[in-house]
């Protein structure tokens, strides 16, 4: 959409070099349209000004909104409205804040700071609002759709709410010291599976994370020191990208046997209460032969068959987000020969943390077996190892 007009271009920081604008417009074409952004890669709209001696054009990015209302306001002058019925203000010289840059970046470190009758600017793509003793997320934060760092650490929160899930740019959720109970099925089911990269739940009142939390497959670097967790999702290996984990000051006694097929550059589990393992302690849970629900629940997994709760039970599919995987490959769901190993952390970490005040980096690991002839197996390589 062009336009051939005479434009004039104020540029207000004339005035503080004592010089004035020279008061006439030049001929330009005036033109809408849609731009990459070439550090977002998102399209925006912008108008841009072309003169003659500026022939490739200055861009200027539009407020959808505003937009709409200019326009609006071009299209009735353009078909011959009155002139007193037309929604237009006088020209006058604007406000400060309308030509300033759209801001980016906000931090409330105070409650008497918070904004309680204005918006958070729409442009912003970091927001840190700690101290302010919060009990809920604000809603007017999930309107900004800009938003890639999000921080409210050091408050009250008890619950976050789903529609988080709907911040399509988030990178980055700090919730650091606050009062979390639970993290919801529903955020780790949302948009973040593509965006979160960063996610710090330390120092709340987590027990527990649910089997979906690892479908947060873009996570770097996930934090969540002194939480109550009693134990970490069965398939964090499915946390592939995942390069920083720290869960210091829980309350682990074991690890998930997924847990040696992470990759990890940094690893800190001190302060947990991990147990001391005999892989001749086992639990057996098994019955001969298996139900028919346990074959079919390990056929749907090891054939890796699609499956939902449009196909089968809900139940069903609760329980294969839980499913236990054998040392031969195999899965197991409800039935199954369970035991413990001690491993150095070395082997999933470049840098560990120790473990305790003795200088250890070892500890328990599960291990889950289909079948007795599959236990037998592991009992054997370990007598190997021991004559070794």
């Amino acid at each position: 959409m062009k336009l051939q007009c005479d434009v004039e271009v104020v540029n207000r920081m004339l005035p503080t070099y004592g010089l004035k604008n020279r008061g006439k417009g030049a001929r330009a074409v005036l033109s809408i349209g849609r731009h990459v952004d070439k550090t977002t890669q998102r399209h925006n709209v912008y108008l841009m000004i072309c003169t003659a001696k500026d022939r490739t054009g200055s861009k200027y990015k539009a407020d959808v909104n505003s937009l709409k209302n200019f326009l609006s306001a071009a299209r009735l002058a353009h078909r011959g409205n009155d002139m007193d019925s037309l929604p237009l203000s006088t020209l006058t010289p604007v406000r400060a804040r309308d030509v300033e840059k759209p801001k980016k970046k906000l931090t409330i470190v105070s409650k008497k700071d918070y904004p309680l009758t204005s918006n958070f600017p729409y442009s912003l793509e970091q927001l840190q609002v700690s101290y302010c003793k919060l009990s809920r997320v604000d809603m007017r934060m999930l309107s900004l759709k800009a938003l890639r760092r999000l921080d409210l650490s050091n408050n009250n929160i008890k619950k976050l709410p789903d529609t988080i899930g709907d911040l399509g740019c988030l990178a980055e959720l700090i919730l650091h010291n606050n009062h979390l109970e639970t993290f919801s099925e529903a955020l780790c089911l949302s948009s973040l599976q593509r965006t979160l990269q960063h996610l710090d739940l330390s120092q709340n009142r987590l027990q527990a994370l649910p089997p979906q939390f690892c479908q947060l497959r873009e996570l770097i670097n996930l934090k969540m020191d002194n939480n109550g967790l009693v134990w970490l999702p069965f398939r964090i290996s499915h946390l592939s990208k995942l390069r920083f984990l720290s869960a210091a000051h829980n309350q682990l006694a074991l690890l998930p046997g997924d847990f040696r097929k992470l990759t990890l550059e940094n690893l800190d589990m001190f302060g947990n209460p991990f147990v001391h393992p005999n892989p001749l302690d086992h639990t057996i849970q098994l019955t001969f032969p298996l139900t028919l629900q346990e074959m079919a629940a390990r056929a749907v997994a090891n054939l890796r068959i699609p499956y939902g709760p449009h196909l089968i039970p809900a139940h069903l599919c609760q329980d294969l987000e839980v499913a236990k995987t054998c040392d031969c490959g195999r899965t197991c769901v409800n039935y199954y020969i369970k035991t413990a190993v001690s491993m150095n952390l070395h082997l999933v970490s470049h840098t560990v943390v120790l473990v305790d005040d003795m200088g250890g980096t070892d500890a328990p690991v599960q291990h889950h077996f289909c079948s007795l002839s599959c236990y037998s197996e592991f009992l054997d390589q370990c007598l190997q190892r021991g004559l070794r």
